[in-house]
């Protein structure tokens, strides 16, 4: 039979997508179902003094109007074990529990009625009155302070350091030392947030836009103050989400609160503005990195220093300066990461959250570096690369890196890259190459996955993950397909409910690592349990042969040795022993070998401009990427992935960002119409190799993380082109035209 694993198979659930069947959180019809509209608030800092909410209830079809003068008191337990997607110090955001602002935006009253519009008019007309404080509003570096000591043991520590980075700086031959500027960004997923939750008696039923139905399950259950086993959480579909659905949102726990004030199933979206203010985004954060090297080009210090804004109420913090640690060799490495804290709402994941941000420092700083030296960029990162992880001192589970420089080299030409710059025209054009080194790190999660074989001949596969775009669908049912050696198009996949196999988190790139080798343990215990049924006494077509004499191979149990005898496939199997379905349950984990190896996936960016001096604008008409994410289950979907990623990394040099105003404390571009993302005009020719590599050390799958680590590294590589167009660099995102001219 034909492997499933390595083809390049369509999304199964494309038809559906494409028909209009497949139903996201939105779009689920519970009988009786009412709307919910939040209000919102206008100061960044304060107390509300008073809420009018007369006129608004004089709105035809209203029901209720909550805020914190009405609204039940709820416990709001935090785990023990905080989950791995919510800050570890401070509290989240408690609803309508008290009259405390802490930002502008904050919800702080609900509107409920029979329809979407009655109840947004309703909410325009709800009155509340204030009494501001002095609130922070401004990013200051001056102000900032180390994490807390919960979230540097969470992975976010202040400081760390081998060797003696400062000293050997100040010794180096050649010296670069600069600052580097990253706005707020918003995710502006294409499906807006929105939670439908139902009550039957004590049960609630959620159907909510997450990456994660277990942990919302967890966060609800800790905040209503009811056990799990009373909540089902529904997400088969989500429209796109990079990071922002990784946490349970405050309008979450506000539509549970409305639909059990009003006793009717209540919907709750949020509007397009609201998603800049109820979801998190990524921080604005600014870099210092200095690096120091010897006349070859060998580094002989690296310092990097990290400073983001954070909420007041909770402490989110990145991995920004971690990549740093581990990307080169170096025996002389300080890094420092420091948090600002402002009346905002809390920042969150948003895709690559903190590496891509370090990444655009590194790898703009070696750039530096290589100009200041003289030498081909690409050498450079040659001759510092690292054969194993010099942070933690472990070998790598597996590192094709040299091989992703040769491959994405080749393909892009580098060859021609002029080292003068400004030296290259094309059509009246200034014309730049850039490059940069991208890596993330590979991690995996326990996970649990059933399998059910019918007598009909095909298979269902379970498990509560989630499928926000990268095709979990697709690439769990060629796992299901290989291991059971059945046809595609016999294989089911289910996931998105809390009542299946529980799954981690959607988002890290740890999916197929953790619920990919659940899957293919799920498939191996069934098989076994076929076996045992074939030699069953009486009843099994292979009664009396000894175990190790029968195998499952192409969807039949049979002989191992391939003697004479017939090989039973399994529906005819269940068929002969009156069975219609057999079940199995499989859980898998990591294991030894994180303590063994440092695992992640490599790469190599590569990157035109074309640049007109004039005007400044800037365009990027190629970027070549070559990948080490391990085995590929699915390379048409992976390269999805990856050039998903290229085009977010334009958008990340050359577009995104918030325009924040200090004196209101808030997003002023908060749409689609006047925050940019790239559109087709931006998006040129997008090239990506994966480079082989199979990593069995990492886990038994071989796989290893393809989301995150494509975005990585574009806008650095895009940075670094311009600089090699223009001789002038940039070192704050946007690349804008104005800061273009402004040199």
């Amino acid at each position: 039979m034909r492997s499933a694993i390595g083809q390049p198979i369509s999304r199964v659930d494309g038809p559906a997508k494409v028909r209009g069947q497949a139903r996201y959180a939105g779009e689920f019809q519970p009988h009786g179902l009412v709307h919910a509209v939040l209000v919102t608030s206008t100061i960044v800092q304060g107390r509300i003094i008073a809420i009018d909410d007369s006129e608004a209830l004089r709105v035809p079809g209203v029901m209720a109007v909550i805020s914190h003068l009405n609204a039940p008191r709820l416990p709001w337990h935090i785990p023990e074990q905080r989950p791995v997607v919510d800050p570890k110090a401070g509290e989240p955001l408690h609803l309508f529990q008290g009259p405390e602002v802490h930002f502008n935006g904050q919800p702080v009253a609900l509107v409920i009625a029979g329809t979407l519009e009655g109840a947004t008019e309703a909410a325009a007309r709800v009155q509340v009155s204030y009494a501001p404080a002095n609130g922070v509003t401004m990013f200051d570096e001056a102000s900032a302070r180390p994490p807390h000591p919960d979230t540097a043991s969470a992975g976010r520590p202040g400081t760390t350091s081998r060797g003696d980075a400062d000293a050997a700086l100040a010794q180096a031959a050649v010296r670069i030392d600069a600052t580097y500027r990253q706005p707020r960004e918003h995710h502006n997923a294409i499906e807006p947030h929105v939670t439908i939750a139902a009550w039957d008696g004590d049960h609630l039923t959620l159907y909510d836009k997450t990456q994660w139905v277990d942990n919302d399950r967890q966060e609800v259950a800790h905040a209503l103050g009811i056990s799990e086993s009373q909540i089902r959480v529904i997400s088969p579909f989500v429209g796109g989400a990079f990071g922002s659905a990784l946490r349970t949102w405050p309008h979450v726990i506000a539509a549970a609160i409305a639909a059990r004030e009003v006793r009717r199933p209540v919907r709750l979206e949020l509007t397009r503005r609201q998603l800049y203010s109820g979801i998190g985004f990524r921080p604005r954060t600014e870099q210092r990195i200095a690096l120091g090297a010897d006349r070859d080009g060998r580094l002989q210090a690296v310092v990097h220093e990290a400073t983001a804004q954070t909420a007041r109420y909770e402490e989110y913090a990145e991995t920004t300066v971690n990549t740093t640690t581990k990307a080169y060799a170096c025996r002389n490495v300080r890094t420092a990461y420091r948090l600002a804290d402002m009346n905002i709402n809390s920042p969150c994941p948003m895709r690559a959250p903190g590496t891509v941000t370090g990444i655009f420092a590194l790898e703009t700083a070696m750039d530096e570096l290589a100009v200041a030296l003289n030498m081909d960029p690409l050498e450079l990162r040659l001759r510092n690369f690292a054969d194993h992880d010099q942070h933690q001192q472990h070998p790598w589970s597996s590192n094709e890196l040299q091989a992703c420089y040769r491959a994405a080299a080749e393909k892009f030409g580098w060859h021609r890259r002029p080292q003068q710059p400004g030296t290259l025209r094309h059509d009246g054009k200034q014309v730049g190459y850039g490059m940069a080194m991208t890596m993330y790190p590979a991690n995996r999660e326990a996970a649990s996955a059933s399998v059910s074989v019918f007598a009909n001949g095909t298979a269902l596969i379970r498990s509560a993950a989630s499928d926000m775009g990268p095709g979990t669908y697709t690439s769990m049912t060629q796992v299901a397909a290989e291991c059971l050696g059945l046809p595609v198009d016999k294989i089911g996949f289910e996931l998105g409910d809390t009542d299946l196999p529980v799954a981690p988190v959607h988002g890290g790139s740890i999916t197929m690592a953790s619920v990919g080798n659940a899957v293919m343990a799920a498939c191996r215990s069934v098989e076994s349990r076929l076996i045992d049924l074939a030699r069953a006494p009486g009843s099994g077509p292979f009664a009396g042969v000894k175990l190790a004499d029968l195998v499952c191979r192409d969807g039949a149990v049979m002989r191992a040795s391939g003697a004479v005898g017939e090989a039973v496939p399994y529906g005819e199997l269940l068929r002969r022993c009156g069975l219609s379905k057999l079940d199995s349950e499989s859980h898998a984990e990591p294991g030894e070998e994180e303590e063994q190896f440092s695992s992640s996936a490599f790469g190599a960016v590569f990157a035109e401009v074309h640049v007109d001096a004039g005007l400044g604008t800037i365009r990027v008409p190629r970027l070549v990427g070559a990948y080490d994410i391990g085995r590929v289950v699915n390379p048409k979907i992976a390269r999805s992935q990856c050039i998903g990623g290229m085009v977010g990394g334009i958008g990340m040099a050359l577009l995104e960002a918030a325009e924040w105003d200090a004196r209101f404390g808030r997003v002023m571009n908060s749409n689609l119409a006047e925050y940019l993302v790239p559109v087709c005009a931006d998006v040129g020719e997008l090239d990506v190799t994966f480079v082989a590599s199979d990593d069995r050390n990492f886990n038994p799958l071989g796989v290893k993380g393809v989301a995150e680590i494509a975005i990585c590294g574009v806008a650095p590589a895009i940075g670094n082109a311009i600089y090699n167009a223009t001789g002038r660099r940039l070192r704050d995102l946007p690349f804008t035209p104005a800061r273009l001219l402004a040199g």
